[in-house]
């Protein structure tokens, strides 16, 4: 059922005031302590008692619980909820289907429920039958099942369980989210990126092939063009796409014998920079889209913050490191 848009961009526009904004630069120049201090005295954490700076990933916890029940509660249409929680069934699927053939501990590999608690996804997969299950997230534990049948179990890799979730994920989200001109933009530019590092990450076109999610704007004939042995045909082999400069950033960084972590951080953050650049003339879900965007950031930038200060970088390089800052992939709208 929709929401009402009005009163949900009044509760947004209350709760905005909490946001941590530019204060997550400055946590950056202090130490733990204070930084702690700074976070529960502003709310960050929803009133969460720590004991040390060690237990700050409580406050986060506590705070993407709260991001959860708003989105939960919130979401102008059921096409947000899809947005924003089927990825959890998905990793959550994924763990469990590990954790069941391989005798791991599935309560340190899941993450919070999403549309279908974790308990009725460990049932179907106990099962061997996924009946009630979206048809994707079926279709991948049964494929994902296969790959540990005794036939099959040596020769099962992680990258290639990963895959098969992956591809189910973004086939789920590409149907669910067909009609919303802006999830379905943040979509297809996703996955044209996660594609793009995953062909340079690749040895051949055929390896890399097959792990190129689907719904991206790049065709596979595109992206093989970056496996060119001529150096200048594969720096400019996205020429005249939105992705030159993501390409040129990543070549860049590979020729210093760096890793893709700018590119990564641009990746990640893209959804909220891509809203950011038209913050003024937000419409319709966008308002409510930027501000669950934001939020899921500064979580993000808070396990950074602390996992960097407590392993004694300065703030300067704290800061290259968020992902509220750094080099800005300009979005083409």
């Amino acid at each position: 059922m929709a929401k009402d848009l009005l009163y949900t961009n009044g509760v947004i526009a209350a709760k905005e005031k909490y946001l941590l904004k530019d204060k997550i630069f400055r946590l950056c120049e202090g130490g733990a302590e204070e930084a702690l201090r700074a976070l529960t005295e502003s709310g960050f954490g929803r009133g969460v008692e720590v004991t040390s700076v060690y237990g700050y990933e409580k406050l986060v916890v506590a705070d993407e619980r709260d991001i959860d029940a708003f989105i939960r509660e919130y979401s102008p249409s059921d096409t947000e909820l899809q947005y924003f929680l089927a990825p959890r069934d998905f990793h959550n699927a994924k763990a469990l289907l590990k954790a069941h053939y391989l005798g791991l501990d599935k309560q340190n590999l899941l993450a919070p429920d999403g549309l279908v608690s974790a308990d009725f996804i460990a049932d179907r997969i106990a099962l061997g039958k996924y009946d009630g299950l979206d048809k994707y997230l079926a279709e991948a534990l049964a494929e994902g099942a296969a790959l540990f049948s005794e036939e099959r179990k040596n020769d099962a890799s992680g990258a290639e369980t990963g895959a098969i979730f992956d591809k189910a994920l973004f086939k789920r989200l590409n149907e669910s989210c067909r009609k919303d001109k802006t999830l379905k933009k943040l979509i297809r530019t996703r996955a044209d990126m996660i594609n793009i590092l995953t062909a340079l990450r690749s040895a051949s076109a055929k390896y890399a092939s097959q792990f190129y999610l689907p719904g991206g704007k790049l065709a596979e004939k595109e992206l093989a063009k970056l496996f060119s042995e001529n150096a200048d045909e594969a720096e400019h082999a996205l020429d005249g796409t939105e992705y030159a400069e993501f390409l040129r950033l990543c070549l860049a960084d590979r020729a210093a014998g760096l890793p893709f972590t700018r590119a990564e951080r641009l990746q990640e953050s893209y959804e909220a920079n891509y809203l950011a650049a038209n913050k003024y003339e937000l419409e319709k879900n966008r308002p409510f889209l930027y501000y669950v965007f934001r939020r899921r950031a500064e979580n993000a930038d808070v396990r950074i913050l602390f996992a960097c200060i407590l392993a004694g970088m300065n703030d300067t390089d704290i800061k290259r490191r968020l992902r509220s800052t750094g080099e800005k992939w300009k979005a083409v709208n």
